[in-house]
């Protein structure tokens, strides 16, 4: 299928020009080029026209997970018919596995994996693996190790009608791919219940697969020894079964697969790992170390010899795909590049931070590993289980769009003379004005600035430097009656966009925050953005941070900067001269096209994967989910499982629907 772009604006100011150059060096071969891009420029519908003309898959990656939320739904609806998705790090707590020798601590993996992004990456991995159409906006964990594509993709199950197969090795076939067999009645949509994605239950001659993406229920329905029929149906209550054709594709429940004959390999040649590795600890006098070593790893082959999978398997990851040590692992960009031969894209989004990413990520991972196999908690293999180093990321490149307002010398060197720029924004808006102020009585101030904007229902950004500082200007601006949010990184992946959605309806005022309001947010509402603190030099009050944080103010007709300072550092004037020439280009595009500048309209969108989505739809989603249920028992077990997952929200909206029903009842 093809690329097919859908808005009912048209290329304007210098986007055409911009589509133009960039498509013309794609066609030609250049390797990369920048996009150099004020706020609110349209660079995003710019990259959708380059997708529209060169037809080719398309991997974006941005520097966090709010602005790559932003960024997939902004894809999403100008490619409503085509593959868009978003893969993220799956994590909403992650404490990795790690041993202090100087107190003789073991610190065990623990991590909270949020289910439904862990399906959101199966659903965009598979999509990958047989469609050209596909766009996966991804954070720049897309650089770390999921596995081998060659053996995700060969130990995939095609199934088709009239298939001769016996159900005892269609069952084992399933096992294989890592699902779960749990034949225990539970509601699909019970978060509690045991038939889950990445879940199959058998009844009779007919087989239920939950599949691992959670978006539907595969039934396989058996006469003998020959499948008769393939159906599916969404998950839920209420499930109506249609025909899934004649055949279809069923893929690992997890990256971590090898086929069965390689796991037997893979086994033996951890044996001889660990027996070369046992005589090297106890050669250096390491007796400890090495029978602590042999426990944990015969263990784990136990695990593996029975179900073909382990706690950690990815440790072993560099023997399952029979990697040489040290050469690289498959990452989703390896995905990109084995299943189409004929080139893809990259987009680096907001490049200036997400390269500096790129290359810090493999270094601490690699410390923290070398800890662990020194003192026998793993193999030396264990080691290759990382994100891609950044030369090996580079290799991997084939043609990419650096996207930044502010690039680095990275990426203009790169690019050399493919560097356009986008300065001109349709909408005509300038640059914010900018005003700097005495940091005495900053907060007493910036209370008074904010109340002026809440008569005039306009939006404020406050920027500050730590995250403790953010919760309590955020507590303090509460006490004064201002309704508040604060932002940060230790705010949970699925509820930031729900925050952001907020703060844009009107729903609180203020948003407090520190970088993760920086680059690319889009909060058209918002008309001042004040920086305290702003002559506190480093990185996070450097020219690049303080041009990307004053643009947050640039998509409202009003905007502007207030930066509290007691002196005006090289970078604050470096960001100043660059904000005023820019200015400068817009003001001449205006007055030479006769143009009246006007805020940013830019819709608000529901994010569908937030855990509160339902509750987002309000009362009317819990009584059209439950529309024919008149059971009371199937009500009241819906709303207990809603309660134990502290879901209370959505077990009081049910609570109330029962009240409904009985007060229905004729008496």
């Amino acid at each position: 299928m093809q690329f097919e772009l859908k808005s009912k604006f048209k290329p304007t100011g210098d986007q055409p020009t911009a589509i133009k150059k960039l498509v013309e060096n794609l066609k030609s071969g250049v390797k990369d080029q920048v996009l150099l891009g004020v706020t609110g420029s349209g660079k995003t519908f710019t990259l959708a026209n380059v997708i529209q003309k060169i037809q080719k898959p398309t991997l974006i990656i941005s520097p966090n997970k709010t602005l790559a939320a932003q960024l997939y739904q902004e894809f999403k609806e100008f490619f409503p018919n085509n593959a868009v998705h978003y893969f993220v790090s799956y994590y909403d707590y992650y404490q990795p596995e790690a041993y202090i020798p100087q107190s003789d601590t073991y610190i065990e993996k623990d991590a909270k994996i949020n289910e439904e992004i862990d399906r959101l990456r199966h659903a965009a991995v598979q999509d990958v693996t047989q469609r050209k159409d596909v766009i996966v906006v991804a954070s720049v964990s897309c650089i770390y190790n999921i596995g081998s594509p060659e053996n995700y993709g060969g130990t995939s199950l095609e199934i088709y009608v009239n298939q001769k197969i016996k159900r005892r090795d269609f069952l084992f076939l399933l096992t294989s791919l890592q699902y779960q067999r749990n034949d225990l009645p539970a509601s699909p949509t019970s978060q509690g219940g045991e038939f889950k994605p990445g879940t199959f239950r058998v009844r009779g001659d007919l087989v239920e697969i939950h599949i691992v993406t959670g978006e539907k229920i595969i039934r396989v329905e058996f006469n003998g020894d020959k499948i008769e029929k393939i159906s599916e149906t969404s998950p839920g209550l209420t499930q109506k079964y249609k025909s899934s054709g004649n055949k279809i594709k069923l893929f690992p429940a997890t990256f971590w697969v090898a086929p069965q004959d390689k796991i037997k390999i893979a086994i033996e040649n951890i044996k001889l790992e660990l027996k070369d590795q046992l005589v090297k600890l106890k050669k250096i006098g390491k007796n400890l170390e090495a029978k602590r070593l042999e426990q944990r790893t015969n263990y784990d082959l136990e695990m593996l010899i029975e179900t073909g999978r382990c706690q950690g398997i990815e440790n072993y990851s560099s023997h399952m795909e029979f990697r040489k040590p040290g050469s690289p692992p498959f990452s989703l960009v390896d995905y990109f590049n084995y299943f189409n031969p004929d080139g893809s894209l990259i987009f680096i989004d907001e490049s200036h931070i997400s390269v500096s990413q790129i290359r810090a990520m493999s270094v601490q991972d690699r410390i923290r590993k070398q800890t662990l196999i020194d003192f026998g908690f793993r193999l030396p293999s264990a080691i290759d289980n990382r994100p891609l180093n950044f030369t090996e990321f580079t290799e991997r490149q084939k043609q990419t769009i650096y996207v930044s307002a502010t690039p680095a010398e990275f990426e203009t060197q790169k690019a050399g003379k493919n560097i356009i720029e986008q300065l001109i924004r349709p909408t005509g808006l300038l640059e914010p004005s900018i005003e700097i102020k005495k940091t005495e009585n900053q907060i007493k101030d910036l209370i008074k600035e904010v109340k002026n904007q809440v008569t005039k229902r306009h939006r404020t950004l406050v920027v500050t430097l730590t995250k403790r500082l953010a919760e309590e200007i955020s507590d303090y601006l509460i006490e004064k009656g201002i309704k508040t949010q604060h932002l940060h990184s230790e705010v949970k992946t699925m509820e930031r966009p729900k925050i952001l959605k907020d703060f844009r309806e009107g729903k609180f005022d203020v948003l407090v925050g520190i970088n993760l309001l920086r680059e690319g947010l889009d909060l058209p509402e918002v008309s001042l953005v004040a920086i305290l603190d702003a002559d506190k030099e480093g990185f996070l009050r450097n020219k690049t941070t303080l041009i990307q944080t004053m643009g947050r103010a640039a998509r409202h007709i009003n905007g502007r900067v207030i930066l509290y300072a007691d002196k005006t550092t090289f970078s604050m004037q470096s960001a100043i001269t660059e904000i005023d020439r820019r200015r400068k280009i817009q003001e001449d595009y205006n007055k030479k096209i006769n143009i009246t500048p006007k805020t940013i309209i830019s819709n608000i969108r529901a994010w569908q994967f937030s855990k509160g989505a339902s509750a987002d739809l309000g009362r009317e989603s819990i009584a059209e989910e439950f529309f024919v249920v008149h059971d009371r028992k199937l009500l009241e077990k819906e709303m207990k499982t809603a309660a134990k997952n502290l879901d209370f929200e959505r077990a009081a909206e049910i609570r109330d629907l029962i009240a409904e029903l009985q007060n229905k009842k004729p008496t």
